[in-house]
């Protein structure tokens, strides 16, 4: 039987990981490494100046005080005997489309899976109200997760999967959106009078491009992203070559 990582950034016993969880058991032997509490927003980050705190809560159940990508490297380096054969980082509250896939801590871990040659998937609920209903997100990881195991995923190419709490069954393979969303800062003080600002973005609807993962959300369609580890634009690579011989006579003259 295949062996799955789950992991998230919303912390191990928030619903959309229970939903995900529930969804895979009869598909594969699970584990779960995940942080103790909410790390969202925690991207690929690394707890690298005090210790990493873990403590087995259920059976093959690991809360790891720390970030998603901490809780990765644990796994696959001490809790677990082999690597397993798939990680899913979710399911997360909100989705992670555009330039949220920098900030991401489920994006984060699923990516930090990839670094370590596991096939890895970030999956996402396109919808952040109280009310979410996570049970057709995980269904469907299911069935993509059945793909994987058969099928494989290029080396370094975790997917970004954001599926719509109202899916009409549609599924994209999707470019990643350009910024859409507009950064909102609320300004605010504390009882003492020191000032600060509140960070909130507020979503835009223009200029979407119709092959990205906002423009599938928007359609109600499931929308996968790859993504590829290597991020060195190679045409910049080669026109900007030249500057070496520049920068170097202009260093060591006088």
């Amino acid at each position: 039987m295949p062996h799955i990582l789950v992991t998230n950034d919303d912390g191990i016993q928030a619903p959309g990981l229970r939903a995900l969880v529930e969804a895979l058991r009869e598909l594969a032997t699970l584990t779960v490494v995940a942080p103790a509490s909410e790390r969202s927003a925690a991207a690929q980050s690394l707890t690298l100046r005090q210790p990493v705190y873990y403590e087995e809560i259920a059976e093959r159940e690991y809360a790891v005080e720390g970030t998603p990508a901490d809780a990765v490297i644990l796994a696959l380096h001490k809790l677990l005997p082999d690597k397993p054969d798939l990680v899913i980082s979710g399911i997360n509250r909100g989705g992670n489309i555009g330039e949220n896939v920098y900030y991401s801590g489920t994006v984060g871990a699923a990516k930090e899976a990839a670094i370590h040659g596991v096939p890895a998937v970030a999956i996402s609920l396109a919808y952040r109200r109280p009310e979410c209903d996570f049970a057709p997100a995980a269904q469907f990881m299911k069935s993509l997760a059945s793909v994987i195991l058969r099928e494989g995923l290029p080396a370094g190419v975790p997917l970004n999967v954001n599926v719509p709490q109202d899916w009409s069954g549609e599924v994209r393979f999707t470019r990643q959106s350009r910024k859409i969303t507009r950064n909102v800062l609320q300004p605010g003080a504390d009882g003492n009078g020191r000032p600060y600002f509140l960070l909130s973005e507020q979503q835009l609807t223009e200029g979407i491009e119709p092959d990205t993962d906002y423009a599938a959300i928007r359609a109600a369609a499931v929308s996968i992203t790859p993504l590829e580890l290597d991020v060195t634009h190679t045409q910049s690579l080669n026109h900007l070559s030249h500057w070496a011989a520049i920068l170097k006579r202009n260093s060591l003259e006088p």
